[in-house]
């Protein structure tokens, strides 16, 4: 089935399974006219459009996971927002009422903290988590764990709600894990290269490497552990290339187990969470139509191609992460 959206409109799932929501703009004339900013709520099962729910305003951007999110109980929405303050706009999905803004300075790409808050990537290398308690909410900061000048942070990172954590990769392969909280603790970044045996990423120019890139370059099967990354050879800053491996990394050992050739040029990698995971990889068959839309399913175990779609769609990758 198919959901017809506004432009740049960011898709969230209900972790219940219940509806899809979608964060969305549109004009009364089109592109212009009066702006109307909403969270849509679509039925699962028949698609049709339960709920409009207004709101004052989001960020108009699009292929990112994570400027719409919503709590782990399913009943609060948290979408970016750039006015051009940063913000974030607190929906209350059991009421369907917008309920308030937070200020959010100098941060964005966000992941929910529980049922009590989010949390938002920092310009200054920290995480700020945000407690969220009626219409009042106090923010509070890691110490940075990265840079963002020199080895910023794929904002299309994974979040793991069964043990509240995140695992962030950087654009030379650093992969840095954090426990979420009132006031979340970062562990030690390693290195994915390291991980699989080959020299580590660096920021110097011309250096060719084996680096992670592509829009939606990691996924995470929660209960097992694994993640799957793309990866391509080139330099660094080089990190919107499209994938030509796969990298299968076991995260609680540090290491990659296995290299995958990929038969065309993949852009976004999701996996199923269920006992028998797929893998959803999209992308184009040669280098000049990368993110035409082909789509291939694998076996995430064996890694056997079990279908190909033309066509079938090139943006964003989501899976139901059930409860």
């Amino acid at each position: 089935g198919m959901v017809d959206t506004s432009k740049w409109s960011d898709m969230a799932l209900d972790p219940s399974g219940a509806s899809y929501l979608v964060s969305e703009t549109i004009w009364t004339k089109g592109l212009r006219g009066d702006r109307q900013d909403m969270i849509s709520v679509y039925d699962k099962t028949d698609l049709k459009l339960q709920a409009e729910i207004p709101m004052p305003g989001r960020l108009l951007i699009g292929e990112r996971k994570n400027n719409f999110v919503v709590s782990d109980d399913g009943k609060t929405a948290y979408v970016y927002n750039l006015s051009p303050a940063s913000s974030v706009n607190v929906v209350d999905l059991a009421r369907r009422k917008f309920v308030q803004t937070v200020d959010l300075p100098g941060c964005a790409s966000l992941m929910p903290n529980g049922n009590t808050g989010f949390v938002a990537l920092c310009g200054d290398g920290s995480l700020a988590s945000v407690t969220v308690s009626g219409k009042t909410s106090k923010l509070v900061h890691t110490a940075p764990f990265h840079s963002a000048t020199n080895d910023p942070i794929f904002d299309n990172y994974v979040y793991d709600r069964r043990k509240a954590s995140a695992i962030f990769l950087s654009y030379t392969g650093l992969v840095t894990e954090a426990k979420l909280g009132a006031m979340p603790t970062v562990a030690p970044s390693w290195s994915l290269q390291q991980a699989a045996g080959v020299r580590a990423g660096e920021i110097k120019p011309l250096e060719v490497n084996w680096y992670p890139g592509g829009r939606q370059p990691l996924a995470l099967h929660r209960a097992n552990g694994t993640l799957y990354v793309l990866m391509h050879m080139g330099e660094y800053w080089s990190h919107k290339d499209p994938g030509t491996e796969l990298w299968v990394v076991d995260v609680a050992a540090k290491k990659v187990t296995k290299r995958l050739p990929l038969k065309g040029f993949a852009d976004h990698v999701e996996v199923s969470q269920d006992a028998k995971p797929l893998l959803f990889l999209n992308g184009g068959q040669s280098l000049e139509d990368s993110g035409a839309g082909h789509v291939w399913v694998l076996d995430a175990t064996t890694f056997e191609v079990k279908h190909e779609i033309n066509r079938g769609g090139g943006g964003v990758i989501a899976t139901i992460d059930p409860r």
